[in-house]
């Protein structure tokens, strides 16, 4: 018995294809919807690329962007030489390891409580708390902090004072400026941040929970053979996202806790920068710092992306 295979041709052909065309005959309403964030993200985020270049050239007001003198890594060189790049980088990659870590650990176990919690209305108090920190103007937060760390009457210094921590400008000395922006950070956006956890334990399958109370699991056991494991992935790509971001610690937090006392410790690259760029009007050697910055983030956020994907087969690209 033979069979006779009849191939399309033609137009039919075309219409039955998966071309570009035919895919954008289908979606079409997919695209338009997306359209908006497309065009906001061109205009915001690759358009302003165009001025890179800048690190490259001598700025010149009068030839713009694009007409200053070529001087390759002159501004590079500069900031390498710089007696100020040891102590920018050390600042910023302490404050910004330990919000990685720290503001990273958080919101995990505190999506871990809150998915203990057997009363719903419990629950969603909880939540609540722990999320209105999230809006709080980070203007607020740094005030907040002055008024509640003042070293004369400040409530929690006060309150320190009870279990013998005493005689600190928290926010002068430099050995408490770091401990003070990370635990502030962490009480601001670790509810937030446990959303999206508590998103993934709420998709965890009900008889596996079952299934581990019938061979005898406690609570303890639940949380470490059932919720951690279906944690994971997800864990996994915001780690890989929060990589990308390694060096880029939060500008207007840190910007608002500098003071002469504790600038030692709280300059870092992007407050330099600013401060080079606009205060002092050098454009080609603050847009090279921030490049520098920026490379360094790619380039953690890709190594991150390719040790997840060697190690645990979860990644981004």
């Amino acid at each position: 018995m033979s069979t006779t295979v009849v191939k399309p041709s033609g137009a039919s052909a075309v219409r039955s294809g998966h071309g570009p065309a035919r895919h954008l005959k289908r979606y079409w309403q997919l695209w338009v919807m997306v359209l908006p964030a497309t065009a906001f993200v061109l205009v915001f985020a690759y358009v302003p690329m165009y001025g890179i270049q800048l690190a490259f050239r001598e700025f010149d007001f009068a030839a713009g962007l694009t007409g200053g003198k070529f001087v390759g890594l002159k501004y590079f060189q500069q900031f390498f030489e710089s007696p100020m790049f040891a102590t920018l980088m050390r600042n910023t990659v302490l404050i910004s390891i330990s919000t990685l870590v720290l503001g990273f650990i958080a919101p995990i176990i505190l999506a871990l409580l809150i998915n203990q919690l057997m009363r719903s209305r419990i629950k969603r108090w909880v939540q609540t708390i722990t999320y209105l920190p999230h809006f709080i103007s980070v203007v607020v937060i740094v005030g907040m902090l002055q008024v509640f760390l003042s070293p004369s009457d400040g409530l929690l210094t006060r309150l320190l004072a009870f279990v013998g921590i005493s005689g600190t400008n928290f926010l002068g000395d430099t050995g408490s400026f770091v401990p003070v922006y990370v635990l502030s950070d962490i009480w601001q956006h670790a509810g937030w941040n446990s959303i999206i956890y508590l998103a993934a334990l709420a998709g965890v399958n009900t008889q596996l929970y079952e299934a581990a109370r019938i061979d005898g699991a406690n609570r303890w056991q639940l949380i470490r053979h059932v919720d951690i494991p279906a944690l994971v992935p997800t864990m996994i790509i915001l780690l890989i996202l929060n990589m990308g971001n390694v060096l880029n610690t939060g500008f207007e937090k840190v910007f608002l806790m500098q003071n002469t006392l504790n600038l030692p410790i709280s300059e870092v690259i992007a407050t330099y920068t600013y401060k080079i760029g606009i205060l002092s009007s050098q454009f080609s050697y603050s847009t090279a710092i921030g490049l520098f910055n920026t490379l360094i983030n790619f380039t953690f956020l890709v190594l991150a992306n390719r040790i997840a994907k060697r190690v645990s087969d979860t990644s981004l690209w």
